[in-house]
Formats: C-alpha cells, structure tokens, sequence
C-alpha cells in the first residue's frame, strides 16, 4: 500500500543516535521516533477491521500479527451491533517488543514499541457500507533500541469504507482514503503527522 508523508523536521544527520546510550533531542530523532511506528498504525486499522467483519457480539475478537523484524502488535475493541448504518468501534492496540525494522531514511536506525496500557483507537463509521470515518488515536509507547524514552500520540482519522471487492459482505477502509494528522510528543520533540495511506 502507497503510503505519502507529509515532513515537517528538517533532514538532520542521525548518525550520533545510532549507538548512543544517551538520547539526543533534535527534530530528526522526534520524526523518526514516529516513522517507526507508522506501519503499526496501518497494521491496527487493518485487524481493526478484520475483527469487525468477525464480530458477532459487541466485542471484538483479539487479532494479531508479528512485526517484520521482532514483536507483535494485538487489537482488539468492541463495536456497536445491530443493523444501523452508523457504528462506533474502539479498538485497545498491544505492542509487545514490536518492530517492523531500520526506519526508512534513517541510517539503519531500528526502534522497538512497547505499551504498558493500550494505545486506543476510537472511529465514528457514518453510512455503512459506504461510510464516512472519523476518529483520533491516543495513548503513550515507550521506545527501544537506538531510541529511548516515550512518545505520546494524539492523532486524528479522516477516512472512508466500502465493501470489500474480494468479499462484499466485508467491510474495509478505502485505500489511499485514510488522513492521519495530529502529533507524536517524545523527549526529542514534538513530530508534526500528516500521513495518507
């Protein structure tokens, strides 16, 4: 899946990171400390939704998948049931020790996330099966490897859904339709998001 962003930081050399017991706070390392995370972010909407088409109770089923490099990343959540055209689904994501690998542009920098409380993830779905998406993604991961600390994110979703060419009786986010903007806070810095995918 194409995925454009939207950087804010300037491109500064990351090589005195790598290595560093000690963190450095500069806008580079805020931007990556949220690059990093980024495929995470796409992975949770995705068994979001798998775990919607799924349900057959307000509850959703736990999903999970292991990252590229090291980890897993679980969700689960509850959805409203019934026939309405209109449901709010919350989703409770779970990072254990989660890589996905180097962070791109980034001097072969890798980063692992942890989450002691689930990061949370609340949408608004708004004409079902064809529907407007909204919503916002909160919670704090502390970071691993060649960076440190915590990083706190306070995003907003701006999207779309529609049935699944494979499956119509499925629903699934259209690609290239979802907006991800808000901030990544860490001691670096703060990282301006603007992500479509």
């Amino acid at each position: 899946m194409k995925l454009s962003v939207t950087l804010f930081a300037p491109a500064l050399a990351l090589s005195a990171l790598v290595g560093c017991s000690e963190p450095v706070s500069d806008e580079a390392a805020a931007q990556r400390a949220y690059l990093g995370l980024d495929p995470a972010v796409d992975t949770a909407l995705d068994l979001g939704f798998d775990g919607f088409n799924a349900a057959n109770s307000a509850n959703i089923a736990p999903q999970e998948a292991a990252g590229a490099l090291s980890g897993i990343i679980l969700v689960a959540g509850q959805v409203d049931q019934g026939s309405s055209e209109n449901k709010e689904m919350r989703l409770d994501v779970t990072l254990t020790e989660w890589s996905n690998g180097p962070v791109e542009d980034a001097d072969d920098l890798e980063v692992e996330y942890m989450t002691e409380a689930p990061i949370v993830i609340d949408m608004s779905l708004k004409g079902l099966p064809n529907a407007d998406l909204d919503g916002a993604i909160t919670g704090d991961l502390m970071l691993g490897g060649d960076l440190e600390g915590i990083v706190t994110l306070d995003l907003v979703l701006d999207g779309k859904t529609e049935p699944d060419p494979a499956d119509p009786q499925r629903i699934r986010r259209v690609p290239g339709a979802m907006h991800i903007t808000g901030t990544a806070t860490s001691e670096y810095g703060v990282y301006t998001v603007d992500v479509t995918r």
